[in-house]
């Protein structure tokens, strides 16, 4: 089978889940990843023809695409801010709008004296890392700490660390129910936001296959996360201190609200002109 008759095959095949462009897309990023043509090359050598190991790997790879699991997921790895992280079935694959979050951070701490070098950063709901990692590769002299409940998820992020040789400090812990000791320069979060009334709203292949710790609140309250950093802000941000916050766009408002002891707090809106970002300073 030719490059372009397996293109072509399994972009049909993939119809009923996917639209043209994503199953385009789809399949020329597991042509890449198995047979390491880039999509110029693709175009290129299309009438080249598969080796059967080749064609056996990408065959099983759509077969799993077909399920509707992320094809981050099935590569074990994704693109995000520039660097690859390692992605399994414990973390929430990273969006774009994290990345949104980590740009407003990284340059409001880039003002700050000294470039940010020797500051204290604490992350709240680790994952597979993405958010202390990036911040770490940008300001390699602060003490970044980060903080998950699944210790699955830490794993993730740690092997992450490793892969980037970036040393930060992974805590398994509750956040909820934890108290804070010392005081932190940065408090940044991605936390749990979407709440249990919007899970019909969800994308199956979200829900079936990303970890639903990561995505809804654990209680009735989507603010409780919020709630709980604003209340440790209080004590554990130091004045002038930086708070970064990526948050549920319908309940935009009503979080700002919690932070209104703040000298300045600001919500911001993502590319998609959705309430997206909280940015504060204490």
């Amino acid at each position: 089978m030719t490059i372009s008759t397996f293109k072509k095959h399994f972009k049909a095949e993939l119809s009923d889940l996917y639209t043209e462009s994503e199953s385009a897309f789809l399949v020329s990023i597991l042509v890449h990843k198995i047979v390491g043509f880039n999509s110029f090359e693709q175009r290129r050598f299309s009438e080249q023809e598969l080796l059967t190991d080749d064609e056996q790997k990408l065959c099983s790879l759509v077969s799993e695409l077909k399920t509707g699991r992320p094809y981050q997921q099935i590569l074990g790895e994704t693109e995000f801010y520039g660097m690859t992280f390692l992605v399994d079935e414990h973390v929430l694959i990273p969006r774009p709008e994290t990345e949104e979050l980590l740009e407003i951070a990284i340059r409001e701490i880039q003002k700050l004296e000294n470039n940010g070098s020797g500051l204290k950063i604490l992350d709240i709901g680790t994952g597979s890392g993405v958010i202390p990692l990036v911040l770490k590769k940008h300001f390699p002299n602060a003490e970044i700490s980060s903080i998950d409940f699944s210790e699955k998820a830490l794993e993730t992020a740690q092997r992450n660390a490793a892969y980037h040789q970036l040393d930060i400090q992974l805590i398994h812990a509750d956040y909820l129910n934890i108290q804070l000791t010392g005081e932190y320069d940065v408090i940044i979060s991605n936390p749990p936001y979407i709440g249990i009334e919007e899970e019909i709203e969800i994308e199956d292949s979200v829900k079936g296959f990303e970890p639903t710790m990561a995505l809804f609140s654990p209680t009735s309250d989507a603010l409780i996360f919020y709630r709980k950093i604003a209340e440790d802000s209080r004590e554990h941000l130091k004045n002038n201190g930086l708070l970064f916050l990526e948050i549920n766009q319908k309940l935009g408002p009503e979080t700002l609200d919690l932070y209104n002891f703040f000298s300045n707090a600001q919500l911001l809106k993502d590319l998609s002109e959705n309430d997206r970002f909280i940015y504060g300073r204490k």
